[in-house]
């Protein structure tokens, strides 16, 4: 019930009072529905074939005034407010469908903005916490499953205030009969509340299905290269054809319980009427004119009410994946960084001496070990600085320190004396481009990739860059030049291709920080020296930090920092390291110096 409240409140903080006046309008059309049928006595009286009495009710001089009429004045006049009433109800009907419509959607907009701004927010841990497929099953399948119950929950008010009215009508021409079928109905009502605990359970299991089935797909796609060369598709496909027979399976039992609850409560309103119309001629022996007029309200109120059960048990069934999204939305608010005011307002954060690291340890989440213990350097403006170290040392988790992607559990981040928190963190991002080991490239043009960071830059700037990443002339190659598109993850291009391109596009942002983690390592010799030229170049304009396996291709930095297991052993210039061989980089230099001559 809390999750239905909250709901509620957010639809309202979305709608506002269009929530409110459809509301008065879906009471407005009850009351007229009403109306219309109390015109049903005077209407059947005028056609003379059965007299019906209906004194000493509440609605007697309404129907006197009827009666009183010339029949060849009070049959028109009573058909045509019949007539009028009836179209007045159905273009009431119309607008409120529409403005229904228009707030269900509005709102399923307003909840993907707000969660996706919601991620947006969110901390570079938040997102190491979390599965990728899971986000994604949320942003689509969830928050769409969360709009069907925004649809179930307007029925269920509409339904809810037509039967509340039409019970008044009823309540008002016999109090007696209206209490007996009221007990009735809601005897039936109560001994089917299994089908909402039911329909509840569902929901949880097409949430947990939706999840691990989207989880495996994107995990598929992403892998079908080892999929395919591993001859694993016969196991793939066993995956895939058991977890659609779990999802058919979900969907069957739920249409299943809609079909048994919908039966039971046509059957139970079969025996309702039945016995209705038996009491109320043998026990209250109501007058024929109440009896037609409660049969004729009552049997425009069930369907209503079995909507209303329909509406909750649709609203059970959603609950799950709502729950999921405000889940996620409050795990976001709790990781959240900065707003999208304060990253507007923020100016790059400049280095103009030293960014230096002061005792820094660091542990992921959930880990008892740390990933960087007591960790002291200091990086000097417009210098180079390169990380050096085996796999698993700890120089990934120093870069996102630094780029303050992550926050030290101890000691600070110093940008020329300012302690780097999460409140300043973008405005340093904004100095700093970053080169992945892993380039990422999204679906468009090269154009469109380039310009994703400089958004007015022209050809000349852009082809400035990649000459510079030593891209310019296969790109020329290319059928369309800039505008060639780039598939999925940039999957028409080579590794090499790739990387070239990500680095024109760091280069394009002309960054105070240039951060390059292993950015060569998919290039061939020949281009690896040309990015080294390069970068060197770069060398006085601006601060290089780099991470590298390659250590050839560091052998002109100002520094070198060397990790193993989380700390600094070894620091200083490259070639006085790699000259004690007894130590981990001297090391690491001669077993990879070996490592290419045994290649040639």
């Amino acid at each position: 019930m809390n999750l239905i409240l909250y709901f509620l409140k957010q639809i309202h903080s979305f709608s506002g009072r269009r929530l409110y006046i459809n509301l008065l309008a879906t009471v407005l059309i009850s009351l007229l529905d009403g109306i219309g049928v109390l015109l049903l006595i005077p209407m059947i009286s005028f056609t003379g074939l059965i007299e019906l009495n209906l004194k000493n009710t509440p609605f007697t001089s309404f129907f006197s005034y009827f009666s009183n009429l010339p029949e060849n004045t009070g049959l028109p006049l009573v058909l045509f407010l019949f007539v009028t009433i009836s179209v007045l109800q159905n273009l009431l009907h119309r607008k409120i469908s529409i403005e229904n419509v228009k707030i269900q959607h509005g709102f399923f907009r307003h909840l993907r903005l707000k969660t996706y701004q919601s991620l947006l927010r969110a901390n570079w841990s938040f997102f190491l916490r979390n599965r990728k497929s899971d986000l994604i099953n949320i942003l689509t399948a969830e928050i769409a499953r969360s709009n069907a119950g925004t649809h179930s929950l307007l029925q269920f008010l509409a339904s809810l205030f037509f039967t509340v009215i039409q019970i008044g009508f009823a309540l008002i021409l016999s109090p007696s009969i209206t209490v007996f079928l009221l007990i009735c109905g809601a005897a039936v009502v109560f001994l089917n509340r299994r089908f909402l605990k039911s329909s509840l359970a569902l929901g949880r299991k097409n949430y947990t299905l939706g999840k691990e089935y989207l989880a495996g797909i994107t995990d598929q796609i992403n892998g079908i290269k080892d999929i395919k060369s591993n001859t694993l598709e016969h196991a793939k496909m066993n995956w895939f054809s058991s977890i659609t027979l779990g999802m058919k399976n979900e969907q069957i039992e739920y249409s299943t319980l809609k079909a048994t609850s919908q039966l039971y409560y046509k059957a139970a309103s079969s025996i309702l009427i039945a016995v209705f119309i038996f009491v109320s001629v043998n026990l209250f022996h109501a007058q024929a004119g109440q009896l037609m007029l409660i049969i004729v309200i009552f049997s425009r109120l069930w369907p209503r009410v079995a909507g209303i059960q329909s509406s909750l048990e649709q609203i059970a069934a959603m609950l799950p994946a709502f729950q999921a999204v405000k889940n996620l939305q409050d795990e976001c608010v709790k990781a959240e960084e900065q707003s999208d005011l304060a990253i507007e307002q923020n100016n790059p954060l400049i280095l103009k001496n030293i960014m230096e690291l002061k005792d820094v340890s660091f542990r992921y989440s959930g880990s008892r070990e740390y990933a960087l213990k007591n960790i002291s350097i200091t990086i000097p403006i417009n210098k180079m600085t390169a990380v050096a170290g085996k796999s698993g040392a700890g120089k990934s988790t120093l870069i996102d320190i630094l780029m303050g992607l992550n926050t030290p559990e101890h000691g600070e981040v110093l940008v020329d004396g300012t302690k780097l928190t999460p409140s300043n963190a973008q405005a340093l991002r904004k100095s700093v481009s970053y080169v992945p080991q892993e380039p990422f490239l999204f679906n468009g043009s090269i154009r469109e990739n380039l310009q994703m960071v400089a958004e007015h830059a022209g050809d000349s700037e852009l082809w400035d860059a990649l000459r510079f990443s030593s891209a310019a002339d296969f790109v020329k190659n290319l059928p369309h030049g800039l505008d060639t598109k780039l598939g999925d993850r940039g999957v028409r291009l080579s590794g090499g291709e790739r990387q070239r391109i990500v680095l024109a596009r760091a280069i394009l942002r002309k960054p105070a920080i240039l951060v390059l983690d292993e950015a060569t390592s998919a290039l061939d010799t020949e281009n690896e020296a040309s990015i080294q030229e390069a970068i060197d170049r770069l060398k006085g304009r601006m601060t290089i930090v780099v991470i590298a396996h390659r250590l050839s291709t560091i052998r002109n930095a100002d520094q070198v920092i060397v990790l193993e297991n989380g700390e600094v052993v070894q620091q200083g210039p490259y070639q006085q390291l790699a000259n004690d061989k007894n130590k981990v980089f001297g090391n690491l230099v001669h077993r990879q110096h070996e490592a290419s001559i045994s290649v040639k």
